[in-house]
């Protein structure tokens, strides 16, 4: 298992575009669970609706875990979303 703490740079937080963006980046890694960690709250970053249901807004600090199949290479790609703005 692998982990790093991120902070949101979406102004409207992981709102319907970039909870999609990241929903659909981790559900293309099939051998990996990727959770979400946000105010001790643990959300499956493979459901959109799961993601945009926990109400991470700009500036909020979150810890992305990744634990399976290639963690490593999984972790650095969605985290450079999150630096990336999801843009």
């Amino acid at each position: 298992m692998v982990s790093e703490k991120l902070v949101v740079l979406n102004d409207e937080g992981l709102h319907m575009r970039p909870a999609g963006a990241l929903a659909k980046a981790a559900a293309s890694f099939k051998g990996c669970d990727i959770t979400v960690i946000y105010n001790g709250k643990r959300t499956n970053a493979k459901s959109v609706m799961a993601v945009m249901t926990a109400g991470i807004n700009c500036g909020a600090q979150i810890e992305l875990e990744c634990n399976g199949e290639n963690e490593q290479q999984v972790l650095d790609t969605l985290a450079e979303m999150f630096r990336n703005s999801f843009k």
